[in-house]
């Protein structure tokens, strides 16, 4: 094994321990948006134990159930990611780094679609508007966007260099 062997599957491993925890640091901002911060910001002055106490009057419990979920399954993929990367081997650190853009980018309909059973409770318990009321679930949604713009750079990138190598191949055969 040479010492660019070694290597690359390190820079792969290091990838896949990134984009981990960058998809566990996304899942917990996406819980705390949407179970403490949003509701705070929303009916400002109150505290979460009031917010929840007048939403279960109003029949409109604060339901953590499918946030935990989304969470969970978003962690553990990523878990399934870091590995694979570790026990195959995984060489190339451009699929795990692909693998890791693909979940941060169905992140944000995922958190949209958890968030939207909440949201609305707060919204008909208080008499406010839905949405988000505290600035980090557009920052989530901004993070995913960036994740799709690098996925596409990365394919685009990828592309490239296999069509560099299929027309060298060419010359070299040719």
């Amino acid at each position: 094994m040479t010492n660019t062997d070694t290597r690359q599957p390190r820079r792969a491993i290091r990838a896949a321990a990134v984009g981990f925890g960058a998809v566990a640091l996304y899942a917990l901002v996406g819980v705390l948006q949407i179970l403490v911060w949003n509701p705070l910001a929303a009916v400002p002055g109150a505290t979460l134990a009031q917010i929840r106490a007048n939403m279960t009057l109003a029949n409109e419990p604060l339901v953590a159930n499918g946030v935990v979920i989304w969470a969970a399954i978003g962690v553990v993929l990523a878990a399934v990611v870091l590995v694979v990367t570790i026990v195959r081997h995984i060489g190339a650190s451009g699929p795990v780094v692909a693998a890791y853009l693909v979940l941060l980018v169905f992140a944000a309909p995922g958190h949209f679609f958890v968030a939207f059973g909440p949201g609305m409770s707060i919204a008909d318990t208080f008499m406010i508007s839905g949405g988000d009321h505290a600035p980090w679930g557009v920052v989530l949604y901004l993070v995913s966007a960036a994740a799709l713009l690098a996925l596409i750079v990365l394919i685009i990138g990828a592309a490239r260099a296999a069509a560099a190598r299929d027309t060298n191949r060419g010359r070299i055969d040719g």
